[in-house]
């Protein structure tokens, strides 16, 4: 049987680009760990993927997860076959322009074939507690990175 987990993420940009920042939390059996990174010069949707990656690599062992997150960026692209899409396609869109992100979609999909992954979405900015949670990671994260500038 598997661990079943749950992940939270969020990404967070000061100007897109410009200094950017994940934040995760993963809960299993009442325990709770919190991450967060970032990047000097990014962009928001690359905090976003990262978020979600960094947490999903933090599992020791393949799990059952729950990944709620607020962008629909990543959430549709996965529920709706478009990263796998891309990749089947070499990296190009429907319209075959090139998919942007893809070093990050890459690595996402490789862990989505090691854990048995379900996408959710939840609106940003709504009261939803571990939402605002990574919020203020990736925020604080992203703010660190700007005074350093």
């Amino acid at each position: 049987m598997m661990k079943q987990v749950e992940i939270f993420t969020d990404g967070a940009c000061l100007g897109n680009p410009g200094p950017g920042g994940w934040g995760a939390i993963l809960r299993y059996k009442g325990q709770v760990r919190e991450m967060s990174g970032g990047e000097r010069e990014t962009t928001n949707n690359r905090m976003e993927l990262t978020g979600a990656i960094e947490a999903l690599s933090a599992l020791k062992e393949p799990c059952a997860v729950t990944l709620t997150s607020d962008s629909q960026y990543l959430v549709s692209a996965i529920q709706k076959g478009w990263a796998r899409s891309w990749q089947r396609n070499g990296w190009r869109r429907s319209n075959k322009e090139p998919a942007l992100n893809a070093d990050l979609w890459e690595k996402l999909l490789a862990l989505l074939d090691v854990h048995t992954v379900t996408f959710r979405w939840v609106r940003g900015h709504n009261g939803h507690p571990e939402n605002e949670r990574c919020d203020e990671l990736a925020t604080g994260y992203a703010k660190r990175l700007a005074d350093r500038a």
